[in-house]
């Protein structure tokens, strides 16, 4: 089973369907559905993430599109929505990373973009 994400007019993903296998009859399937929904279509990898396959396979387009992920052509690559503005791109895996990683100690933390840090979760 293969998955597809349409894209609206920005290469924003507006809606992700499983769908054909490309080996199953001698049909481009990211043409078919795209001809069909009149909307640009293609192919992403349930298990790609972050440029790794989960399976040890070939990753494909470094992640699995989702709702609002954008498709960069020039990367062939699904990107996540930016969730803060300090956060920068990671070129290799296409997702986004804190200006500082995230203390590694067990704990439970949340970013604040006002400090720019993490900041402990109180769970009591």
């Amino acid at each position: 089973m293969a998955h597809y994400a349409f894209l609206d007019s920005n290469n924003t993903v507006i809606e992700v369907i499983v769908g054909k296998n490309e080996d199953e009859g001698n049909v481009n399937w990211e043409k078919h559905y795209g001809d069909f929904r009149g909307k640009r279509c293609l192919r992403t990898s349930y298990n790609t993430q972050g440029g790794q396959h989960a399976n040890g396979g070939t990753p494909f387009r470094k992640n699995y599109a989702g709702i609002g992920y954008t498709y960069d052509d020039e990367r062939d690559a699904f990107i996540p929505p930016k969730p803060f503005p300090s956060w920068q791109l990671d070129e290799d895996s296409c997702l986004w990373s804190a200006p500082s990683p995230m203390p590694e100690d067990g704990k439970l933390y949340t970013w604040n973009e006002d400090t720019v840090s993490w900041e402990e979760v109180d769970v009591s």
